[in-house]
């Protein structure tokens, strides 16, 4: 016998920039696929507003600039504030270490 493993998928419609956009999503990611589509459209909407002029096809390449740029900053603190924990982890680890020497 084989167990196979069945992922629940919901079909669900997103709307960006007034179309209506069908994605199946599994059961879990629904809420959040939505937040998702939600963030981009909005982002779609404000560079809409601020570049009026421009075709679609160009309002969603530099929307999706934006977005990645907001991505890759957020990356870089985490990956800052990552080091700056291991690098506490570490002295805490020789302060320990130094303790230990001192006990023994």
């Amino acid at each position: 016998m084989t167990n196979t493993w069945r992922i629940e998928m919901e079909s669900i419609k997103v709307n960006i920039l007034g179309k209506q956009i069908p994605l199946k999503v599994e059961d879990s990611e629904v809420e959040n696929t939505r937040k998702i589509a939600q963030y981009v459209d909005e982002k779609f909407k404000l560079f809409r507003n601020q570049f009026s002029n421009q075709p679609d096809s160009t309002i969603m390449i530099l929307a999706c600039l934006s977005i990645t740029e907001e991505l890759f900053e957020l990356r870089t603190e985490l990956n800052q504030s990552d080091e700056k924990e291991s690098e506490l982890m570490d002295k805490i680890n020789d302060e320990i270490s130094k303790l230990i020497k001192d006990i023994s």
